[in-house]
């Protein structure tokens, strides 16, 4: 059964999607109040998370942030409900990292279709992984720039596809750490600037000006969206 968090502040709103989304077979979280709601989808760890913008005491947008840019979080999708319907609004949140914009009012049976849409791209993850030159293969583990082979150790593939999956996002080293390390680990900090400097030695055209991962000062690495292109479709 798949697990919603459900962020929404009009109880009576709460209330209607809580019984349909639950009568639709979907286990229902969440809370009507946007304070701890990154805490709260780290202890609930939902499948997908219905995230309204306007909330009394939080703004949706920095709570979508917030879950884009933890380790633990960042690959769940994320919808927002809400009143904003300008075309800029969509543009931002859309940019931010939602993977759906629905504007109130709506119809349920719309939202519950769009959830499922989400669902089934899930169930279909994208195999390859491309940005300019750079090709990642997930399956077969394998890198290639410029069509040629690329030789990776299994830590740098995984550093390299978590960055990869995420263009655009800053993370910390700490974060990369819990990531690409896991929480049971006897390394420090330093060690993902030394695998960062070995991914640029293998990726990058002038490792001392990266294209693909850039650093930003103060809080860590990011892969540059505006190198990433499409990724490529499923073979």
């Amino acid at each position: 059964m798949k697990k919603i968090l459900l962020i929404e502040d009009d109880s009576d709103l709460f209330a209607l999607l809580k019984y349909n989304l639950e009568k639709e077979g979907f286990q229902m979280v969440g809370a009507q109040t946007g304070r701890g709601a990154v805490d709260l989808c780290r202890r609930e760890r939902p499948d997908l998370i219905i995230l309204d913008i306007m909330l009394p005491d939080s703004d949706g947008l920095d709570i979508c942030k917030g879950i884009r840019t933890h380790p633990e979080l960042s690959h769940i999708p994320v919808i927002f409900l809400t009143a904003r319907a300008s075309e800029t609004d969509r543009i931002v949140g859309l940019e931010l990292g939602a993977n759906d914009y629905i504007v109130k009012p709506f119809f349920v049976r719309e939202l519950i279709a769009r959830i499922k849409i989400q669902f089934r791209q899930l169930a279909q993850p994208v195999r390859k992984l491309q940005s300019g030159p750079l090709d990642l293969d997930r399956s077969a583990c394998r890198v290639s720039l410029n069509g040629n082979p690329l030789s990776l150790t299994a830590t740098e593939f995984r550093l390299l596809e978590f960055l990869m999956t995420r263009p655009g996002v800053v993370f910390s080293r700490e974060q990369l750490l819990d990531a690409v390390w896991g929480h049971d680990r006897a390394v420090t900090d330093r060690t993902v600037d030394v695998y960062i400097l070995r991914l640029r030695q293998k990726i990058e055209d002038d490792p001392a000006a990266p294209a693909f991962i850039r650093s930003v000062r103060g809080f860590g690495y990011s892969f540059n969206e505006a190198a990433n292109q499409p990724a490529a479709a499923m073979v």
